[in-house]
């Protein structure tokens, strides 16, 4: 059994480029713990504790749309329902090790999961 260590997601909303290009679709991968310790050491973080989740998804969301580069910028200008939906799916990612999230169905009763990282949008 091999370790999925890169997850697929789609934003809500999605990050306007300067040009005016929407990027919602993503890959992020699992964190190390380099990857926890180095924002610490951040003089923004050290300002700022919030500037955190800025640095660390940064570092972790490896592609978005078709942008050379996801850095600190591009996390500073996301909308904020894709901040908050970019957090809880490295919450679950790196806790459970998947996007799945079990779920009952209300009617029938009928369990099954559903990828989170597609309920973020079409």
């Amino acid at each position: 059994m091999t370790l999925q260590t890169e997850f697929e997601f789609t934003l809500p909303r999605g990050y306007v480029d300067k040009e005016g290009n929407l990027h919602k679709h993503g890959v992020m991968r699992l964190a190390t713990a380099a990857d926890e310790i180095f924002p610490l050491k951040d003089m923004r973080v050290k300002a700022n504790q919030a500037y955190l989740v800025v640095v660390l998804l940064s570092r972790v969301i490896t592609k978005l749309g078709n942008l050379k580069d996801v850095n600190t910028g591009v996390i500073e200008n996301l909308f904020s329902a894709d901040l908050a939906y970019l957090q809880e799916f490295y919450r679950r990612i790196n806790e459970n090790g998947t996007s799945m999230i079990p779920t009952t169905c209300p009617e029938c009763g009928h369990n099954f999961e559903v990828d989170m990282g597609r309920l973020g949008g079409a």
